[in-house]
Parts: structure tokens; sequence; C-alpha cells
């Protein structure tokens, strides 16, 4: 655990955030590279206020109770982590599509070319998350296991006792990272491979879905549940849905655009 990257007194910057705007910069600079193009500054930087306000928003909404009644400040203190990821997908995706309708773009394409570097975006945080000490998993006592120090949210969910978890903050990095790889490769197949645009978004969703699914089984720290799922397990089935959906979309669309070329 590593909370604090610098701490100077006057200068104070937190790991956790320093590993969010990281992971940022280099999906903006990526997403140049992979298009070309220079006129999507202002979509990634909605993209990302949108992922940050929505993350939290839904972190706050499954944790008030337990952390921000009695002291709803602390709403604001995003350095301190405490984001849920889905939420900030979700709210990210609306403005997404706003942008498609007011700038007339053609929506799955420029999704695919957004969805390559999500993993990548996203490993960074998980990285964070693991300085910092949320998102924390299972008791355990396997040669992988962490022990988070005193002060840190493993801590105090133990009754202010270390316990060996395990990181379940880089296993969800280290498949996020060959997620990445997954979809750098289908990208540069997809046309070659006969399929429209949308095949790498669905299989973004699709393999996320897959990937959180997984994890939250290993996950210990407190999980909203929906029945016998977690929250987060609830939204991937959706996602996994969607996704497949879209696949099957790109598809037909590669299908029918390779048989209106053959006449």
């Amino acid at each position: 655990m590593f909370p604090d990257l610098i701490d100077l007194g006057f200068l104070h910057i937190r790991t956790y955030g320093a590993c969010m705007a990281t992971g940022f910069i280099v999906c903006w600079w990526l997403v140049e590279r992979l298009s070309g193009r220079k006129d999507l500054s202002n979509l990634m930087m909605y993209l990302m206020v949108a992922g940050v306000v929505g993350s939290r928003a839904a972190y706050v909404i499954e944790h008030w109770q337990a952390e921000f009644a009695a002291d709803p400040l602390r709403v604001i203190r995003v350095d301190q982590g405490g984001l849920m990821f889905y939420g900030g997908l979700i709210l990210a995706l609306v403005v997404f599509f706003a942008w498609c309708i007011v700038k007339r773009e053609r929506t799955l394409a420029l999704a695919d070319l957004l969805a390559v570097v999500v993993p990548l975006g996203h490993a960074f945080g998980r990285i964070g998350c693991f300085f910092y000490g949320c998102c924390y998993g299972r008791d355990s006592d396997a040669w992988c296991a962490v022990v988070f120090p005193p002060g840190s949210p493993s801590w105090f969910e133990h009754g202010r006792r270390a316990v060996g978890v395990l990181p379940t903050q880089l296993f969800e990095a280290a498949a996020l990272l060959a997620l990445f790889g997954l979809l750098m490769l289908a990208r540069s197949r997809a046309k070659r491979g006969g399929w429209g645009a949308g095949l790498v978004t669905g299989l973004y969703l699709v393999g996320y879905a897959a990937i959180r699914f997984g994890i939250e089984y290993l996950r210990g720290d407190p999980r909203a549940a929906v029945g016998p799922l977690s929250i987060s397990q609830a939204i991937s089935v959706g996602m996994a849905l969607l996704g497949a959906v879209i696949i099957a979309v790109a598809w037909m669309r590669g299908r029918a655009a390779a048989e209106g070329a053959a006449r």
C-alpha cells in the first residue's frame, strides 16, 4: 500500500489519482495515434469527467449509510478512492451517444476506437486501487495474498486487524491488459475478417463482463447484492448480452457489405 505519491505539505499527490491521470493521458495519446484525429480532445475530456462523476455517484449511492451519511462532505473526496467503474461507464456512454448525435459521428466506428483503449486506462486505475488499498479480495493465506497496513480499508473492515487478502486489484489489472491486447488484435483484423463496425465494442463488453463477473467472487470488500449476485455481477450479465448483440450486428453488417460489393 502506497497511498501518497508525493507529500511535501504544500504539495500532496495521491498515488490513486496519479494512476488515474496517467491512464487517461495514455488513452488520450493512443486514441489520437490510432485514429490520426486531433479533433477528439473535447470528447475525451467530457468522457473523463463523466467517468469520474458517474463512478463516484454510483459508489456513494451504494455506500451512503456506511461511509457518507455521517459526513456528507466526504462525497467530494475522490482523491481518497471510492469509485464504482460501472457507474462511470454508464454515464460516459450517455455522454458518448449525445456527442455522436450532435456531431453526427458513426457511433459504432467511434465506439470501436474508444473501446480498444478503455481496458488499458482501467488497468492503471486498478493499480491505483492496489496502492490505496480499496477493492481488496477475500481473506486468504495463499502465496499471493497481501496484508494491507493499519489505516487501510481492509484493516478497518477487519476490525482494525491486519489480515492477508487476495490482491484482486492486480488480478483485474492483469486481465484488463490481456483484454487490451485481444482488442488491439481484433481491431487490426476486423476488416480482413469481413466484420463491420462494432466487433471491438462487442468484444470489450463481453470480455470485461466476464472478467468482472469472475473477479466479484474473489472480492472481500462490502458489496451490494441483487439476489444471489453482486450488483456488479448483475450489470455484467446485461453488459455481456448487449455485447453479444453488437457482435452479431457487426457480423451481419460485414456480410451485407461483402455481398453488396460482390454484385
